[in-house]
């Protein structure tokens, strides 16, 4: 499952693509993003300068209000900055408009969410292909190309004619992070992705996403206050009122 995704698409037209460190797939420049105006104003995000490395397995942390999840939809290309540059995987989300940060989410990026957002009257196999059928350009034979080996590094393919309510929790969110990988996207994005299992589903979860990092190569980014989200982080970047406060290095 290769990860050689720049090569593979093309930055969206009207868009600028920006110079970035070869070691880098994200970065935000004095970013900045505001909701409301005047004395009701709130910085959610207030001017982050943060460089994050291709193959990182990053988490964002922080109490309730710091800018973690505003940092995530940002990076995501779900929402755009008031201010400042947000660049990822060479191209300058800022300079986006609406439909160009469709089709960047669609072909670039991976969502892992905490309520696994299945669709409940797909099957798992279903579930997991249904970012290459919107994607579009790919047969069915394509598809299960795609789709199968992906179940298999997963440890789902045996489930894979399986409705979501037939599965645990820990299952369902295997699921998702099948379906997050499938399109091989240039980052992995999941909030708060253990808020709804158990500590010892959580520590499998996160153990195969951590050999998932390490076998693919794929940058993960996460926003999470979870401790265990935090021990399983090579990297910690703390936030508090919409700054970044410390980057921990972790082993």
């Amino acid at each position: 499952m290769s990860q050689n995704v720049t090569s593979q698409v093309n930055v969206p037209a009207g868009a600028t693509s920006a110079p970035m460190s070869q070691s880098a797939i994200v970065q935000l420049q004095q970013t900045t993003r505001s909701y409301g105006s005047g004395e009701a104003m709130v910085k959610a995000v207030d001017g982050v300068d943060l460089v994050i490395p291709k193959g990182a397995f990053l988490a964002l942390t922080g109490p309730s209000g710091s800018g973690k999840s505003t940092c995530l939809n940002l990076i995501g290309a779900i929402d755009a900055p008031s201010s400042g540059k947000v660049i990822v995987d060479g191209v300058d989300l800022s300079t986006l408009n609406a439909r160009q940060m469709t089709e960047f989410r669609k072909e670039r990026i991976g969502f892992i969410f905490q309520e696994f957002n299945l669709i409940p009257v797909l099957t798992v196999h279903e579930n997991v292909q249904l970012p290459l059928q919107i994607k579009g350009g790919l047969s069915r034979t394509q598809i299960a190309e795609l789709v199968d080996p992906v179940l298999e590094r997963v440890g789902l393919k045996h489930l894979a004619h399986r409705l979501p309510r037939q599965l645990s929790g820990g299952q369902q969110q295997r699921v998702a992070i099948a379906r997050a990988l499938v399109k091989k996207p240039a980052v992995l994005l999941a909030d708060e992705p253990t808020a709804n299992l158990d500590s010892h589903t959580a520590r499998e979860i996160l153990g195969l996403m951590k050999e998932l990092n390490a076998s693919f190569g794929t940058t993960f980014i996460f926003s999470s206050h979870d401790p265990l989200v935090m021990e399983y982080a090579t990297r910690l970047v703390r936030l508090r009122d919409g700054k970044v406060i410390g980057i921990e290095e972790r082993g």
